[in-house]
């Protein structure tokens, strides 16, 4: 299933500055694989050393937070995209 995936600005190095990407999957996992393989070094910066969502990455597919569907597992339809957002945090 192809999908696209938005890329953040801190990402986009390991994109060649591209903001959205094509990848396959059926899962969130298969996509961060595939993407992984075409842009490689990429997936080490969404998901940690135990291979989880970092704590300060947030990834939607839709509209909807991981984090409250299937975390890792959640299906991602043909045509979904899919949002690698880094949290915001500090402030005064």
């Amino acid at each position: 299933m192809s999908v696209s995936v938005r890329i953040p600005t801190i990402l986009r190095t390991y994109t060649g500055g591209e903001s959205e990407v094509t990848a396959e999957g059926t899962t969130l996992a298969e996509v961060l694989d595939h993407l992984d393989g075409s842009y490689s070094g990429i997936k080490g910066r969404i998901l940690d050393e135990a291979g989880q969502l970092r704590r300060f990455v947030n990834v939607y597919v839709g509209n909807d937070d991981v984090r409250f569907l299937e975390n890792l597992e959640t299906a991602t339809p043909e045509g979904t995209q899919i949002s690698v957002i880094p949290a915001v945090a500090g402030g005064a």
